[in-house]
């Protein structure tokens, strides 16, 4: 409402903008409840929403009795429990989890069950110790167990902290964030800032849920493709063999999937090491170059929404940016390296020049 009763339109404005990260259709309101990451190195945080869970869902575009009644209960009984409980337990150190379920099963963004279980383990013995509700702590802890996907919205904001520190390097080609909004793709590179490079989103191939097939698909939608973008999710499916009955393929697949980022990453991560491939870091700093050179297209592990709207999920499977994102961000940084060499150019030939006329004063002064 504005001033005086009126009626206004909502703002939207992406996740991104407000340095945090939202799953799927990316809503949050002023009565949701956040986890919240802090950088210690390099300063500064990220955020992301509570994980609802898969099906009818807010997050997969569900809008019925049920969804809201589970987020109100999120907001005044999930939310509250989980602070006091990381309040008297301190902080929990997100990225060593992520490492761990690595080694677990886990990729990160279509498979995190290792990662819930671990992240419970941190903080049950608080959610005991602060005498709790005997029947809430059971729905909270039961919840969570049972969520699968609950650890997906704590390595989204962690992988945006660590994608995050690679940007604003004047000329790099890294890219530092890949999304989607279920119509369009959009990118960022670390050498053109805030700069959206955008074309029209791919719909996942996959895997359905009973009664919907690839006509139910809505396009690619979702911040989720962080993970890729910080070299798990899709960039590490040979730590996760079993990703491949939830989206499709094999387990040889999988590894083979992972070996072929390589192509288009600049490095290795030592943190993120997968087990299948001699505990090799996962394939990481996706390089728009490499990706327009070779035509390998980042891969990502997603949920699929329905196109209908308050259908909530109707799959899980593989999708790809479309290559124009890329072919657009190396034009731009060209076009930036072309002005920085022609102001460069500029900038040598007045010092030239000015020693040039400095020179010539100096000798018709001499005797």
């Amino acid at each position: 409402m504005g001033r005086g009763g009126e009626s206004t339109a909502p703002e939207l404005t992406p996740c991104h903008h407000r340095g945090g990260v939202g799953p799927m259709a990316g809503v949050v309101s002023p009565g949701m409840w956040l986890l919240e990451l802090r950088d210690p190195v390099g300063g500064g945080s990220s955020w992301c929403s509570l994980n609802e869970g898969l099906g009818k869902v807010l997050r997969y575009g569900a809008f019925g009795p049920e969804v809201v009644e589970r987020l109100r209960w999120m907001a005044g009984v999930l939310g509250p429990m989980l602070q006091r409980a990381v309040r008297r337990r301190g902080l929990v150190d997100v990225k060593a989890i992520v490492a761990q379920m690595l080694h677990m099963g886990d990729e990160g963004h279509n498979r995190n069950r290792a990662g819930t279980l671990m992240l419970l383990r941190e903080l049950l013995p608080s959610l005991i110790e602060n005498g709790e509700d005997g029947r809430e702590l059971a729905e909270v802890v039961r919840f969570v167990s049972g969520n699968d996907h609950f650890f997906l919205n704590l390595v989204m904001p962690a992988c945006k902290l660590a994608a995050r520190a690679a940007s604003g390097i004047a000329g790099s080609t890294v890219v530092t964030v890949m999304a989607r909004n279920g119509t369009d793709f959009g990118i960022q590179t670390s050498g053109t800032g805030d700069r959206w490079f955008t074309a029209p989103a791919n719909t996942p191939e996959g895997l359905f849920l009973a009664g919907y097939g690839p006509q139910d698909a809505n396009p690619d939608i979702g911040d989720s493709a962080i993970t890729e973008t910080a070299g798990v999710g899709g960039f590490a499916m040979a730590a996760a063999p079993a990703i491949a009955r939830l989206v499709g393929g094999t387990a040889a697949g999988a590894v083979a999937t992972t070996r072929l980022m390589y192509e288009i990453t600049l490095a290795e991560n030592p943190a993120f090491t997968v087990p299948t491939l001699d505990f090799r870091g996962t394939p990481t700093g996706i390089e728009v170059g490499r990706v327009v050179r070779t035509g390998v297209l980042p891969q990502i592990n997603t949920g699929m929404a329905g196109r209908v709207a308050g259908t909530g999920q109707v799959g899980a499977g593989l999708v790809t940016p479309p290559m124009e994102c890329f072919t657009q961000a190396l034009a731009a940084l060209a076009e930036l390296a072309r002005v920085e060499l022609a102001r460069a150019d500029e900038n040598n030939e007045s010092n030239t020049d000015g020693t040039a006329a400095s020179g010539t004063t100096s000798e018709s002064k001499a005797p």
